[in-house]
């Protein structure tokens, strides 16, 4: 199949390509959503292993791109799996011992201005606060103020209703601001 001429082509178009054997829409579609989806993991918690969950999610989206049927946005579709797939690491990393490499001796070769360093704190800080937060409610919380995702779109990335996803935004919010002051 090949890409409509006039524009950029749509998400489905590319899919569509793709199913044809067109591998450079799949490319296309990796760099389109690759950027929101490793934002969202890194935000989750996923750490160092964010590049790796990232090509985990896209290897799996499209080996399973039949059951993709639409209802929601593809970017929206992928977070969804990459939610699965940090889900199913941080199930595969409870089962090994991590040994914790001890970084205090090493200097950072950056001299920050007083402005960056308190910027950084505060930046762990409520990074650490969002990690806190119940899983449901840190997802909502991210795919809403970091991802600007409409609710609908969340309640079909989580499999929960939009009353639901309002709900657990809400609750995300205030204990944060509690948490924060």
């Amino acid at each position: 199949m090949t890409l409509p001429p006039n524009g950029p082509p749509s998400d489905a178009d590319l899919i569509a390509a793709w199913r044809g054997g067109n591998e450079g829409a799949a490319a296309e579609l990796v760099r389109r959503h690759a950027r929101a989806l490793a934002r969202f993991l890194g935000a989750a918690g996923a750490g160092e292993d964010v590049e790796d969950l990232v090509q985990e999610t896209f290897f799996r989206a499209f080996r399973k791109i039949d059951g993709y049927r639409g209802g929601a946005s593809f970017r929206t579709w992928v977070i969804a799996i990459g939610s699965n797939a940090l889900k199913d690491s941080r199930r595969r990393s409870r089962r090994r011992p991590v040994v914790p490499l001890e970084t205090d001796d090493i200097p950072d070769p950056r001299n920050d201005p007083h402005a960056e360093v308190v910027g950084h704190e505060l930046e762990e800080k409520v990074a650490g606060c969002v990690q806190r937060l119940p899983r449901l409610q840190r997802d909502v919380f991210l795919l809403r103020a970091q991802q600007g995702m409409e609710y609908e779109d969340i309640a079909a990335s989580l499999d929960t209703t939009v009353g639901a996803a309002r709900v657990h935004y809400h609750h995300a919010l205030k204990r944060l601001k509690e948490w924060l002051s």
